[in-house]
């Protein structure tokens, strides 16, 4: 099973939704929440290429994006593989 680790803020519609989708794959994921963390905010700035909005994904430690990114990748049919599924 591949490691997937997303970064949140609690009060975020897209990041309830990304947890949503990936539990109703059946997907464990490690959630970081970045709402009164400034470190962990620019943690995930850092390894997103400077991306702000939540959640962003990652996969085995490649930077997928966004909710959005995520399932693009499900609908092209791409994302079972990435997640060894």
């Amino acid at each position: 099973m591949a490691k997937v680790v997303i970064y949140t803020k609690s009060y975020c519609p897209y990041s309830k939704n990304c947890k949503i989708f990936l539990e109703e794959k059946n997907v464990d994921y490690s959630e970081k929440i970045i709402d009164d963390d400034p470190a962990l905010a620019t943690e995930m700035e850092q390894k997103s290429g400077r991306r702000s909005d939540t959640p962003q994904v990652f996969i085995n430690g490649h930077h997928i994006g966004t909710f959005d990114d995520l399932k693009a990748l499900d609908s092209q049919g791409e994302l079972d593989n990435m997640l060894d599924l």
